[in-house]
């Protein structure tokens, strides 16, 4: 088959455009065209009053040696790649009797986030049987306590939380399935093979920037979990890993907080970005790991509808485009840089501490971003070398400083502190709402948000501010909301891991996914949980 791209056509175009747009394109006979598909879909809203669709398709023809010698040097018409995924290994026919005979044979992944999802069902797959520990509950169950939470319904629960239970974190956020990672192996493509094998719409396999929503994430998740079951694999919740048995630099095995042991040479470490107590036991064990760069900062909402026209002009509202999103960055003159982070057109501004005491903000959005706010983390990139500089864990001591000041300006309630744009601008404490309706629940208390992070990340927001308004006419409204604070951008730590993917001083142990530093997203995640699967089968059967 060819891959054209660049093919670009009116947003309301007919049904035949892009048969006839492929005839024009490779200047071929409608009888030499048997067939074509879409493998990807944006648009192009730079000229607002022209948006326009732009496609990617792989076109079959009777034509394709001819074509290829014709478009030689044209780089829009090429061959289309095998994206197909094929396993590197499988279990042999007997692995189930070894395992009786040596049950630390059985990998073991701990959690059950989206890199240990992915590694889990990869295992399982191939044959090995995994073993998956999840320290929080059922994905249904963990939904029933966050959002009992959310609305004052019910206390904090430190294991069942938007961080912590099946699905990880990236089951309360917007379901986005897109990442800036490279990947010429084109793993991405099997990640989202496996979403749609598990219920999400075939369209995550050509939009732009395909997303699901939290509501079918909890059922996608639930037949994840079934699919790895009957392939042999099992799952155990409520099953909190305390302690990893390291022996002469190799694993042994672990042990559980309800004083379990488990034998296994093979231990994937998938715990996402909170997992801070896990991230001290595995130092307090010897495990190399050294500080990485995150972000800080605070969570914003502007009306949707301020960001459509903005975006669309007079498309805005249009079915096909949905709700606009956007995506910023500035650099402060106080050498620090700002951006956006997760937006999340149509969402809400959502809880997401996983240890009592602190607040913590993010975004979610549901497959129909129909909500009135648009929100977006507004954060400012921090390093290691200049602001943690003490301890290769100093991340999370300043994560959880942060984090508790915001639970103290909030008013000690799990409500978050929170200013106008407008006030927060001018240096005064906001006392009332304007025309933006702040939707973080368990609630808002609004002040003053200067005590809440670095003097460098305030100074760096209010500058950075204004300059968005630039680029977006209206982001810098006076009524606009900021919501603090945003600190789980991505994981403070990188377990360090070797090119198989073992970690640099402990034979056995995998670390993946966001929580060991090598993801930042569902997809990236998910991409790493079937690079690691694919390690650990090797080490199997060496």
């Amino acid at each position: 088959m060819l891959r054209l791209t660049e093919i670009k056509l009116p947003l309301d175009h007919p049904d035949d455009a892009l048969k006839l747009a492929i005839l024009k394109k490779l200047q071929i006979e409608p009888a030499e065209l048997i067939s074509y598909s879409i493998f990807k879909r944006s648009h192009d809203a730079r000229r607002k009053g022209e948006i326009a669709f732009v496609y990617i398709l792989d076109v079959e023809t009777t034509q394709e040696q001819k074509l290829r010698d014709r478009f030689s040097k044209d780089p829009h018409v090429m061959l289309t790649p095998d994206m197909s995924y094929r396993y590197v290994a499988k279990a042999p026919e007997d692995f189930s009797d070894r395992l009786a005979n040596n049950s630390a044979q059985r990998p073991i992944v701990i959690g059950m986030g989206p890199a240990g999802m992915f590694a889990g069902l990869m295992l399982a797959q191939m044959g090995f049987r995994p073993l998956i520990l999840e320290r929080g509950k059922p994905v249904r169950d963990r939904t029933v306590d966050t959002f009992n939470f959310w609305k004052k319904r019910a206390a904090f629960n430190p294991e069942s939380n938007a961080q912590f239970g099946e699905g990880g974190a990236g089951t309360f956020s917007d379901g986005k399935l897109y990442s800036q990672v490279k990947d010429p192996q084109h793993y991405g493509r099997k990640v989202l093979t496996e979403f749609v094998n598990a219920g999400a719409s075939p369209e995550i396999f050509y939009i732009n920037k395909p997303h699901i929503g939290t509501f079918k994430l909890v059922g996608i998740v639930q037949n994840f979990r079934a699919r790895i079951e009957a392939l042999g694999g099992e799952i155990r919740f409520q099953s909190r890993v305390e302690d990893i048995d390291i022996h002469e630099g190799k694993v042994r095995g672990l042990t559980l907080a309800n004083g379990e042991y488990i034998a296994s040479n093979h231990i994937v470490l998938a715990v996402g970005h909170s997992a801070r107590d896990t991230f001290q036991m595995l130092y307090d064990r010897g495990v190399y790991i050294e500080a990485k760069p995150f972000s800080i900062g605070f969570r914003i909402e502007h009306p949707q509808t301020l960001i459509d026209r903005a975006r669309f002009g007079d498309y805005a509202g249009h079915k096909l485009l949905g709700a606009a999103d956007y995506k910023l960055v500035h650099h402060c003159q106080n050498g620090r840089s700002v951006y956006s982070f997760c937006m999340c057109p149509g969402g809400l501004v959502v809880a997401a501490t996983s240890e009592e005491r602190r607040v913590v903000t993010n975004g979610m959005s549901q497959y129909s971003r129909n909500e009135r706010n648009a929100n977006s983390g507004i954060v400012v990139g921090i390093t290691p070398e200049i602001d943690y500089p003490e301890h290769p864990l100093a991340g999370l001591d300043l994560q959880r400083r942060l984090e508790s000041r915001a639970f103290e300006l909030g008013g000690g309630t799990y409500e978050a502190p929170a200013q106008l744009v407008g006030d927060f601008l001018a240096n005064r404490p906001s006392q009332n709402l304007g025309k933006v309706h702040p939707s973080y629940t368990p609630g808002v208390h609004l002040g003053d948000l200067s005590s809440s992070l670095p003097d460098y990340a305030i100074a760096a927001i209010r500058e950075a501010i204004p300059a968005f308004n630039r680029q977006i006419k209206g982001f810098a409204m006076d009524e606009a909301m900021l919501t603090g604070v945003e600190t789980r951008t991505s994981s403070p730590i990188r377990i360090k891991r070797n090119d198989k993917y073992q970690s640099l001083n402990i034979e056995g142990l995998f670390p993946a996914g966001e929580g060991a530093g090598y993801a930042g997203g569902i997809l990236s995640a998910g991409i790493d949980g079937v690079k690691v699967a694919e390690a650990v089968a090797l080490s199997l059967l060496s």
